[in-house]
């Protein structure tokens, strides 16, 4: 490609572009921050580049191939002076643009390879002190406390809480009633328990424990023994879970309708 190219936009002949030197080779330098400041006014040498290779290298090896960079200039607060750059071959296609202050563009080259700049030597004095003076300019604080004149908060956003409309009267919510531990059930006597536990018998054949609980009102414990003493508890069967009167203390057809359930021996 040789030649000028005009771009046309809208019908209108926009800039010339300079694309002579459009296939020219061209090596991208990435620079660190202190360098790229420091050529922004350039001496007469930006620097100088040493190539080493090994000539019993391997050709192919990136290694036997190194690239060193003396940066001119002899001011004392500069950067470090020797830089190493790594080399990278593989880059995406990309082409360097140039504009001239009248306005003028022209294509410079092409990217063959990419170098990243990095300090040759970290414990260069030079350079730790150019680390130390960016630290202390990142520990400087930027921002300062103004006082208000105006400290009622009309220009405040957002409003301090006291400017805001507080409810005239306070709604409470009900607090509820602590709940009510429940009642301990007192003990009978053994034989009046006995006597409530056959006439409930009387009335049915078979009583669950909690029927029990609830018609008798009595500790379960206490229950419990005074049950194994004048039941039997049927662990399967039709009248599974349930208590019945032993046999020695169920009522026959023989007894009297007057003789007392819990003597077996006592007969009409």
């Amino acid at each position: 490609m040789a030649g000028d190219a005009e771009e046309k936009s809208g019908g209108n002949t926009g800039p010339s572009v300079e694309t002579q030197r459009a296939e020219r080779n061209i090596w991208l330098l990435k620079v660190p921050n202190a360098v790229s400041y420091q050529w922004k006014q350039p001496p007469p040498v930006l620097g100088k580049l040493i190539l080493s290779v090994d000539p019993m290298g391997d050709p192919d090896d990136p290694n036997t191939t190194q690239f060193l960079m003396d940066v001119a200039g002899k001011d004392p607060d500069g950067p470090s002076k020797s830089y190493d750059l790594n080399f990278t071959k593989d880059v995406v296609p990309m082409h360097i643009f140039s504009e001239t202050p009248q306005g003028k563009i022209a294509v410079e080259g092409k990217v063959e390879h990419k170098f990243d700049m990095k300090p040759s030597s970290i414990g260069d004095e030079e350079y730790r002190k150019l680390c130390r003076e960016r630290l202390n300019k990142s520990l400087v604080k930027t921002r300062t406390l103004q006082r208000l004149e105006n400290d009622r908060g009309s220009y405040m956003r957002p409003m301090p809480m006291a400017t805001f409309p507080l409810p005239t009267k306070d709604k409470k919510k009900p607090i509820a009633p602590p709940k009510q531990p429940e009642g301990k059930r007192i003990r009978r006597e053994r034989n009046e328990l006995e006597d409530i536990v056959f006439k409930l018998f009387e009335r049915q054949s078979n009583w669950s424990l909690k029927q029990l609980v609830h018609e008798t009102d009595q500790p379960v414990a206490f229950l419990k023994e005074v049950l194994n003493d004048l039941c039997i508890y049927n662990k399967r069967g039709a009248n599974q879970g349930t208590y019945e009167l032993k046999p020695e203390y169920k009522r026959t057809g023989t007894d009297d309708q007057g003789a007392d359930a819990k003597d077996p021996a006592t007969k009409s």
